[in-house]
């Protein structure tokens, strides 16, 4: 599995665990400090202030007045301060990156997730200055009715802690776009690159409070949903969190956009070219990011008659994957976040070896050696498993998936939509007839044909069922941030 070797994190390369409101770095904050652990080593690298209520509330009255300054200026103004934005998150892309591994233990080799916020960023800037309403006729005759799409004021958003820089770019992008102002949450677990990228909000020229990033714990982040100056929010997270989130916000009748979590299937038809279709399963399965994504196809479905030579295929790409600490180049498959992941991961494995309910057929244990101080965890596999076990129908979020075997089409789509998620589901098939067919009949919000999961601002992104609601990407994801007012002007006839 490669070299074990590991890097010392320079803690003196990390930005500031001061909150950021308007342009202050706030220290001392009612939160309290968090001492912020890499996943790599175990070891603390830095001390994050936690925002409390008092807080909360004067980021929310930063935001209120910069929003009020930034739909005041002339849209060419606003589209070019965002494209500068997008310019210095490109020049700072391996900063970024770098702050990315420190935070949550994403492999350098893969945390590049500031280039997609770059790229948000400038996909929204150029509706600026696109017209978003439209006028239409009406039965009154001549009468004139406009249909007008404006911003909510402040939004909430609520980042995770695995890729914080990338919902940045699904949801920070479109709500500064649409003319809002934004109070960012970041996860205590990954703070870093949410408060670097709010430094370079500033250095691009917005206005001070339009992005404030407030680090905190579960009382912080209810004070931030209940508080009545916020008028959207766009969480993303687990479903324990966005009930309540939801109930918080119920309070205020604040409406909520929720991407929550996945346990999608990637069906391997015995048309696919099946080095590729190991390829994308081993990567969007147990190793990126060691499993620790709501992307995560942790079903893997496999026509009968080609399951022995895909398994092998697969097995070999996973075996080959170099791991060790997340700072180094060549690494590509490193920690879970945390020490308590890991044993929650753990016991996922060890209860489905109790019941039997899948073969284990590799890893299955934490790594030793020199990363045994580090939150590692084999890539591991379970084979013959039935689609009613837990490992199949539970989010797991860590390097753990099943593989299961299908008859055909229809068995295959039964298996798949035999969730209560609807996130993402993948399909590798050769036949582009079957592509189509296939895709139409399966509940996902997204279904991704022989590539992973590439999320481009083109697209729109959410899930069916339990997996959430609301979209982001897209002109959807543009309209999440908008409200649409109808103005109506009585027209004498002539």
């Amino acid at each position: 599995m490669g070299d074990a070797a590991t890097t010392v994190v320079d803690a003196a390369a990390l930005p500031s665990g001061a909150l950021l409101i308007a342009d202050e770095r706030v220290t001392g904050a009612s939160g309290g400090i968090h001492e912020h652990i890499y996943p790599g080593t175990g070891q603390p690298n830095a001390a994050i202030e936690l925002a409390g209520p008092a807080e909360i509330d004067r980021a929310i009255g930063a935001a209120r007045d910069a929003q009020r300054q930034w739909v005041g200026f002339p849209v060419d103004r606003r589209r070019d301060l965002l494209m500068a934005l997008a310019d210095l998150v490109a020049q700072h892309a391996a900063e970024l990156a770098a702050i990315n591994a420190c935070d949550y233990g994403v492999p350098l080799a893969m945390a590049a997730n500031s280039v997609l916020t770059e790229r948000f960023l400038r996909y929204y800037a150029g509706y600026v200055d696109k017209a978003h309403g439209l006028s239409t006729p009406v039965s009154g005759g001549f009468d004139v009715n406009i249909v007008e799409r404006e911003p909510y004021g402040v939004v909430a958003v609520i980042t995770p802690w695995n890729g914080p820089l990338v919902v940045i770019g699904l949801a920070v992008a479109p709500a500064l776009a649409a003319g809002n102002a934004v109070v960012l949450k970041p996860s205590e677990l990954a703070p870093l690159a949410p408060l670097r990228f709010g430094e370079l909000c500033l250095e691009a020229g917005l206005p001070p409070g339009l992005v404030n990033v407030l680090p905190a714990k579960a009382d912080g982040g209810q004070a931030l949903v209940a508080h009545p100056g916020i008028a959207k929010i766009h969480f993303t997270g687990g479903h324990a969190t966005a009930r309540e989130v939801l109930r918080t916000a119920a309070g205020n009748l604040t409406p909520v956009i929720a991407e929550l979590g996945g346990k999608s299937a990637n069906i391997v038809f015995a048309d696919a070219d099946l080095d590729t279709a190991a390829t994308l399963a081993a990567f969007q399965g147990p190793l990126t990011q060691s499993g620790q994504s709501c992307a995560c196809a942790s079903r893997i479905l496999v026509q009968d008659s080609i399951y022995d030579a895909f398994l092998g295929k697969f097995l070999a790409v996973v075996r080959s994957a170099p791991v060790g600490d997340p700072l180094r180049s060549d690494v590509l498959f490193g920690p879970v976040i945390s020490h308590s992941a890991t044993e929650r991961i753990m016991a996922v494995i060890d209860d489905t070896i109790a019941s039997k309910t899948g073969e284990l057929i590799l890893g299955g244990h934490r790594i030793g050696g020199e990363l045994a101080n580090g939150f590692y965890i084999e890539p591991t596999v379970f084979a013959e498993v039935d689609n009613g076990a837990a490992v199949a129908q539970r989010e797991t979020f860590g390097p753990v998936v099943s593989v299961m075997r299908f008859r055909d089409e229809d068995h295959a789509i039964s298996l798949a939509n035999d969730t209560q998620f609807g996130l993402n589901a993948f399909l590798q098939t050769t036949d582009l007839l079957r592509a189509h067919r296939v895709a139409r009949k399966l509940e996902a919000g997204s279904v991704w044909i022989n590539t992973h999961s590439d999320i481009e601002p083109q697209g729109p992104y959410g899930g069916y069922k339990h997996s959430g609601f609301g979209r982001s990407g897209g002109p959807d994801g543009l309209y999440e941030f908008l409200q649409a007012k109808n103005i109506r002007i009585g027209m004498p006839a002539t």
